[in-house]
């Protein structure tokens, strides 16, 4: 999310992601940086590679999921792990159920496949 999407709050979610994979238990998980700025930072970095490995989507900055934007949606009854800044029925999709987290605990709970506590994973 734009709002989460710093180049420091990519680092602290790479920091929690390098060396491991996505759970397979997930439908999807996306990394979309703040602005172009972040995103070619983030690159230079090499964080772009430490989501790709693990199995993240690595996306051009702009609106998608945080909003229910395009076809990036939860369907009724799935969760997501948001680092967006707003929470209200049916900003992510109808009948979906948004979880406001950290980036950090969104990288881990993407990892464990479920919520964890980011200070103990």
């Amino acid at each position: 999310s734009c709002t989460n999407g710093r180049i420091e709050d990519l680092r602290a979610a790479a920091a929690v992601i390098k060396g491991r994979k996505v759970s397979g238990t997930l439908k999807q998980a996306l990394v979309v940086p703040g602005s172009g700025l972040v995103k070619q930072q983030a690159e230079r970095e090499g964080l772009h590679q430490i989501f790709l490995d693990a199995g993240f989507e690595w996306r051009e900055p702009g609106c998608s999921i945080c909003l229910a934007m395009n076809a990036d949606r939860l369907l009724a009854g799935e969760h997501c792990a948001s680092t967006s800044n707003r929470n209200f029925e049916g900003r992510q999709g109808q009948g979906g159920r948004t979880h406001l987290v950290s980036p950090a605990m969104a990288a881990a709970a993407a990892i464990a496949g479920h919520f964890v506590d980011v200070r103990t994973f």
